[in-house]
Formats: C-alpha cells, sequence, structure tokens
C-alpha cells in the first residue's frame, strides 16, 4: 500500500480499539507520573490528587485528537500520542518552590502554573512556522543521528520501568501523605516480570501472524498484568476507592495568574519541546514512509501548543509528543494515523470513568519495562537504518558528525552532574541527550558539509521515507 494511504488508512473498529489500547497501556504511566510528581510537590490530598489525574488523561486524549487527527492547519495527521512533556517538571517544582517560600497556598501554585502553561502554548503556536522552516538543517546525517540517540535516550525509561517505581505513595491511615522511596525496587521478581513480558512480545513476533502479530506488545503487557497479579504487584485497592463517573471541568481550580517570569520561563521550556517533536516528527515520518515537510511540522508544533493550552484550561500541563509511543509504531509497522486517534478517544473516556483509569494505573512498571526495551530499542535501530544512507566511504567528515553529536548527547545519560557548574537556566538544553545531539550535529554538519537547500533536505528524507516503505 501506497505510504501516504497507510497513514490514513481506516482500520476495521475492533481492531482500533485493541491498537489504540496498546498505545493507551504504553503511555499511561508515564502520562500520570507528572501529575502524582506536582501533587505530592504541593502536598494536595486525595480528592484534589485524583482532579489532576483524571484532567491530565482528558487533555492526553485531546491532545492526541488535536495532533493525530489534525483540523485545517493544525495537526501533524501521523499516529501520534500526546503526553505530560517532563521537560516541564522542573522548572513547575521552581515555581512551586518560589510560592512556598512566598507563603503561597498550593492552589495558588498550582494557578501560576497554568497560566504559564498557557501563556507557553499561546507562543509556540504563533513561533511554529519559524521552527518549521529549520528543515534545511536536518538532512539525513543530522535526522539519523539525532533519532539514534532518542532511541538511546528512551533506552533509560525501559530499565527504569524494569527496576519498578523510584516513588511509591506514603498512606497513613488511609490518607496520602506524599511519595517516599520504594524499598522494593530493584526485587527479582520484577526483572523476572519484564523478561517475561519480553518473551512473549519475541515469541509472537516470530510465530504470530497477521493481527496477533501488530498486538504483540499489547499481548505481552496483559500477559505480565496477569502474572503480577497473582505476585501481588498489582493493586487494586485504588480501583475500589474510584468513582464509578466523573467530570473534568475548565478551570477547576479558578482563574490562571499570569505572571511573566513563570511564562518566560515555561516557554523555554517549549523551545527545547519543539526542537525535540521534530525529531520525533521525523521519526514518525520515517518508520511510517511519509515524507514529512516543514509545513507538516509547522502544523505538528501548533497542535503541541493547541494541546498545551487545552493543559492550561483543563487543569493540566504542557504536551507534546509521546516518545514511547514512536518505539510502537516502528514494533507494529501499523501505521495508520488513526490508531492514535482511537487511542485519544479511549483516553478520554477514561477520564470519565475513574474506574476504568484506576485498572490501567494498577499495571506496574516492571510489566512495561519489557516491552519499553523493544520499542525504544526500534526506534534507535530506524536511526540506524537512516545513517545507514548517508555516504561516510567518500565523506569521511561525516563519521566526526556522528561520532560527536552522538556522544554529546549520552553525556547527560552517563554522566548526570556533569554540568552541574552551569547556569540552572540552561538545565532544560543540558539536561536533554536529544537537544544536545541535535545542536551538535546541527552545528558540526554546517562545518563540515555546509547548509544545503530546503529542497535537497526535504530529498533526502522523502529518500529515507520511501526506503522505509519497502
Amino acid at each position: 500500500m501506497d505510504a501516504s494511504k497507510a497513514v490514513d488508512e481506516i482500520l476495521p473498529p475492533q481492531r482500533l480499539v485493541a491498537l489504540g489500547l496498546q498505545h493507551v497501556l504504553v503511555m499511561y504511566a508515564g502520562a500520570v507520573a507528572v501529575p502524582l510528581i506536582i501533587a505530592g510537590a504541593l502536598g494536595l490530598p486525595a480528592d484534589q490528587r485524583a482532579i489532576l489525574i483524571s484532567a491530565d488523561i482528558l487533555a492526553c486524549g485531546l491532545a492526541t485528537l488535536v495532533q493525530s487527527l489534525g483540523f485545517g492547519f493544525v495537526g501533524i495527521r501521523l499516529p501520534v500520542m500526546m503526553g505530560v512533556t517532563f521537560a516541564s517538571v522542573g522548572p513547575m517544582m521552581a515555581l512551586i518552590a518560589a510560592g512556598k517560600d512566598a507563603g503561597a497556598t498550593p492552589v495558588a501554585s498550582l494557578l501560576t502554573i497554568y497560566g504559564a502553561v498557557i501563556g507557553a502554548g499561546i507562543f509556540a503556536f504563533l513561533v511554529a512556522p519559524i521552527m518549521s522552516a529549520l528543515t534545511r538543517f536536518f538532512p539525513a546525517i543530522v535526522t539519523g543521528s539525532i533519532i539514534l540517540i532518542i532511541g538511546i535516550s528512551l533506552m533509560r525509561i525501559g530499565v527504569d520501568w524494569a527496576e519498578g517505581p523510584r516513588m511509591v505513595p506514603n498512606i497513613v491511615d488511609g490518607s496520602f501523605k506524599g511519595m517516599i522511596p520504594n524499598p522494593n525496587r530493584d526485587a527479582l521478581d520484577g526483572f523476572a516480570l519484564s523478561a517475561l513480558v519480553l518473551v512473549v512480545i519475541l515469541i509472537i513476533s516470530k510465530f504470530g501472524k497477521g493481527f496477533v502479530a501488530n498486538i504483540s506488545v499489547l499481548i505481552g503487557i496483559i500477559v505480565g498484568a496477569v502474572v503480577a497479579t497473582f505476585l501481588g504487584k498489582m493493586s487494586f485497592g485504588s480501583v475500589q476507592s474510584a468513582p464509578i463517573f466523573g467530570v473534568v471541568l475548565p478551570f477547576q481550580f479558578g482563574m490562571p495568574h499570569f505572571e511573566f517570569t513563570s511564562i518566560l520561563t515555561m516557554c523555554i521550556v517549549m523551545i527545547v519541546v519543539m526542537i525535540e517533536s521534530t525529531g520525533m516528527f521525523l521519526a514518525l515520518g520515517d518508520m511510517t514512509g511519509k515524507s514529512v515537510t516543514p509545513k507538516d511540522i509547522a502544523n505538528g508544533i501548533r497542535a503541541d501548543g493547541i494541546g498545551t493550552i487545552i493543559g492550561g484550561i483543563f487543569n493540566a500541563f504542557p504536551y507534546t509528543s509521546f516518545s514511547q509511543n514512536v518505539g510502537l509504531v516502528g514494533v507494529t509497522g501499523i501505521r495508520s494515523r488513526f490508531v492514535a486517534v482511537a487511542g485519544g478517544v479511549i483516553l478520554v473516556i477514561l477520564s470519565l470513568i475513574p474506574k476504568l483509569a484506576a485498572i490501567v494505573a494498577a499495571v506496574p512498571p516492571e510489566v512495561l519495562g519489557g516491552a519499553g526495551i523493544v520499542m525504544f530499542g526500534m526506534v534507535a535501530a530506524t536511526g540506524v537504518r537512516i545513517l545507514g544512507g548517508v555516504d561516510f566511504r567518500n565523506n569521511r567528515n561525516n563519521l566526526f558528525i556522528v561520532a560527536i553529536s552522538v556522544g554529546a548527547g549520552l553525556i547527560p545519560l552517563v554522566a548526570p552532574d556533569f554540568f552541574r557548574n552551569f547556569p540552572a537556566t540552561w538545565k532544560p538544553i543540558l539536561g536533554s541527550g536529544i537537544i544536545l545531539t541535535t545542536l551538535v550535529a546541527v552545528v558540526l554538519n554546517l562545518f563540515y558539509n555546509g547548509l544545503v537547500s530546503t529542497t535537497e533536505a526535504e530529498d533526502q528524507l522523502s529518500a529515507a521515507a520511501k526506503a522505509a516503505d519497502h
């Protein structure tokens, strides 16, 4: 099937539901992590913590629909799932700390965060055309290096899942008292659970046929969840206490506070998000076999902006393309964007039925660990394949570009404190291996190869996309 038609293919309803649920399970743990962190930092009571989680799930679903379904000049129209960007956690924690020092209430700090989030979303929407015009800086040598480091960076998440949660809720007399270090992290039964999921996925991918092979990750997660239940690692206490039905209202905590410094800080975060999103869009374009043009990138970044505005309105946070799900596209080979649309609808439904959301949330991260290793490795493999089309024999300078840019991207992974003496305002850039690889690869490519035309850069990306279609 032609690549563009594969992306726009509407699969049968039962397949869409299963494949969409697979995407939701992969991204759910990461999606609810940020509201849990923020709620813990603010010391919010259980009812307000539940509001944050439901609001986040709703915003994930709505932002996913905007991005994958698209309307007008908004949305990349690729199989993209949207989730809260972890790049925003540091600045939000700083805002919370500043609020505590000033004697602000937890709700007041939240309203300041929401004002900053809405302002940053508007900023991203307005500057999208400027960011998309930078495509000529991303020929295959740069794009391949970025996608490779995306996969390598994501592998840390997969391994972290396999180890189990770092923090667990501290429940005293039925009340939430914040988060505490997990005393059972790195337990052998957790590693065994991740290994089981990995083995199931590999067996199904080898021997499964058709649709069964496409949902290998979903089957692996279900098998892992069943085993985890017998091992006592699935906690259903939150399921029993969760209400059957609930509606998230806009501005449920009050009208946002718009402070210039807070908005400026969050805008810097959005610049990081936009650069990372560009890499995700290019990776998905390669995986789906669809050429991603500057116009497409602008549409995708606008959707990031709209998703972030939605987050601020519905008591949530900044949203971006969730990189975990990019790997799932590579594993399943399913290119239809309507799978992500189905995932978005499922997320919206989960936000309206907290009891169902609690069941999904009960899946332990160890179960996701085995799936993560497969998916994130697929992203890295895509970067390797793109670099395979680069001329290294006649242009040995390309070796320097890949070696140094990937090496720079590994610094935050292998030495997290390497840049500790640099200004704190640089942390969003220096703490992201993806951003470092992007900057170094772009600069070195300009130094060695010069600036290619936009058309030439698009031709290279298009050639990589066509290669993916064969």
